[in-house]
Order: structure tokens, then C-alpha cells, then sequence
């Protein structure tokens, strides 16, 4: 496994390709993708190597993707090619909510849709308390606009395949090209497949993971009266409904339905939670 040092071994090169110790493998203890690690150099005459010593505390961990440290997640639809599934969208913020992680949603792709719609994709999230954008890879003001939220920070970024996040990645990061290379085309995969979560420098202290493409993604497992906390659209809506603990659902006098009928709370979102709601409920009614 190749894991970057933390820039620990001064005055020689910051890159080596490291081992985990065995006794961390017994402990059940393994590298991610931004871990900080102190590191020793073993002397080889084929490169540069290392052996890992110890890991330094980790800020967050993420399960999937599989990766630590992160300051905020770009998380990346296509607004065409293919259709966007907010259903999908709302599982995976809900995901780095539960992380306190700052989301930025792109939908990728807007020169391949009607401006109105793009934009109105975005205002789905306006009420989130995610920041949404309809963007191009291809058009340089939103690369810039981009570079600028990546500024300072380490970032990952994560989304279904096909929605152009190699794109992205090299936009924003033009070296990244270089390093991930053509996949061979005896195994048919496209140029740029992600494969595995990589850690790229696009400048001195800005990073930006790139993650593998993810097709389905259900809710974190949580009680189903939780799901709510993450739709901050209900919470000015909190203690108005007729029934304390009032689920959102099907409860008669419902202020979070009237607010939705009123045009008040985004539909889609709404129709997402009910439908990540009755996923919840039934993974605890089969447990």
C-alpha cells in the first residue's frame, strides 16, 4: 500500500512508498487515504521506502469512501447524461452530516441542459444547508469558482460514475491527468476510472481526494425518527404540528405537509426524505 508521509523526513524527498507494520494489521488498524503517519526510512536500492510507525489522531473517518481528515466533501451529479438521482444525493449528505462535514453539491455538465432547469436543480438545496451550483468542467469561470472552494482545504471528491468527476479532477488539478493514466483497455475500462480513493496536491496546502464512483448508496442506518434532524428545511416547522414526535409522514395537521402543499418546502426534497423514511423503516421492521 503507497501512503504519503506528513513530511516528516526532512531534508530528503516527502514521497515514499510505505508498508503498515504488521502489529497494526493485529489491531485491526489500517491507512486510509489522508491519514497523517510518522514514518522510517528503510534504505533500498530499488526507491524509496518506508515502514509506518504510528498514526497521528484522525479528525473524521469516513467508511465509504474510504478515506480521513476531511475538511468538506464535492459531491458531484450530472444535471444530463445521466439523470440525477436526488434520492441518491440526499443519502450521501446525509452521510457526511453525520460527520459534521460541509457539503458542496455540483451538477456537472449544464451546458447540456436548458439554464432554467440547472438552476432550478440547484434551488432544490437552497433550504439545505448544502451550497449547490450547476456547473461545466469545461467552462473556465466555474473551474475557477471551484479552485476557490477548494482553497486551504482537503476536499474528497465523490459521485456516481459517468458524471464527469475525471473531468473535474484534471480542471482543477491538471497533473492528476498525468498520474492516473490510461486504464487498460484490455480490461475495457474507461480512461480515468477511478478504481480506488487518491490523494492529489493542488497547491501547496489545498488537496483534493478523488474517490471511486458509487451507484447506490442507502441511508446511513439510524431510527427512522432521526432522519428528520437532517432536513433543515422542517426545523422552522418543529413544534407546530399537531402530534409531539410527529414524523412528517402521514400525521393529520402536519405543518412540515402544509409548508410542502404551500410550496413553502421543496417537494423533491420532501419526497426524498419519506422515501429514505420507509427505507429506514423497513431495514428495523426485518431486523
Amino acid at each position: 500500500m503507497a501512503v504519503a508521509s506528513s513530511g516528516m523526513t526532512e531534508g530528503q524527498p516527502d514521497i515514499y512508498e510505505c508498508h503498515a507494520r504488521g502489529i497494526f494489521r493485529k489491531d485491526g488498524k489500517k491507512p486510509l487515504v489522508g491519514d497523517y503517519v510518522e514514518i522510517e526510512p528503510v534504505p533500498d536500492e530499488h526507491g524509496l521506502i518506508g515502514r509506518i510507525e504510528g498514526f497521528l489522531p484522525r479528525k473524521n473517518e469516513l467508511i465509504r469512501p474510504a478515506v480521513s481528515n476531511v475538511d468538506q466533501a464535492i459531491v458531484v451529479f450530472a444535471i444530463r447524461s445521466p439523470e440525477p438521482s436526488l434520492v441518491l444525493t440526499d443519502s450521501f449528505i446525509i452521510q457526511m452530516m453525520m460527520q459534521d462535514i460541509p457539503v458542496i453539491l455540483l451538477f456537472n455538465k449544464k451546458d447540456l441542459a436548458d439554464k432554467d432547469y440547472a438552476v432550478s436543480l440547484a434551488e432544490i438545496y437552497g433550504d439545505s444547508g448544502v451550497k449547490a451550483y450547476p456547473v461545466s468542467a469545461r467552462d473556465e469561470e466555474d473551474v475557477r469558482m471551484i479552485k476557490g472552494m477548494l482553497d486551504g482545504r482537503t476536499s474528497i471528491l465523490a459521485g456516481p460514475s459517468g458524471v464527469g468527476k475525471s473531468t473535474l479532477l484534471n480542471a482543477v488539478c491538471p497533473g492528476a491527468s498525468m498520474e492516473t493514466g490510461e486504464i487498460s483497455k484490455k480490461l475495457k475500462r474507461g480512461k480515468h476510472t477511478t478504481r480506488h480513493s487518491e490523494l492529489f496536491a493542488v497547491s501547496e496546502d489545498t488537496y483534493l481526494m478523488d474517490t471511486p464512483g458509487f451507484s447506490a448508496f442507502g441511508v446511513p442506518d439510524m431510527d427512522p425518527e432521526e432522519l428528520k434532524v437532517y432536513y433543515r428545511e422542517f426545523f422552522p416547522y418543529e413544534g407546530s404540528c399537531r402530534f409531539n414526535g410527529c414524523s412528517h409522514t402521514h400525521e393529520p395537521d402536519c405543518a412540515v405537509r402544509h409548508a410542502v402543499y404551500a410550496g413553502e418546502v421543496n417537494r423533491n426534497r420532501y419526497e426524498n426524505y419519506c422515501s429514505l423514511y420507509d427505507e429506514l423503516r423497513s431495514r428495523k421492521r426485518y431486523r
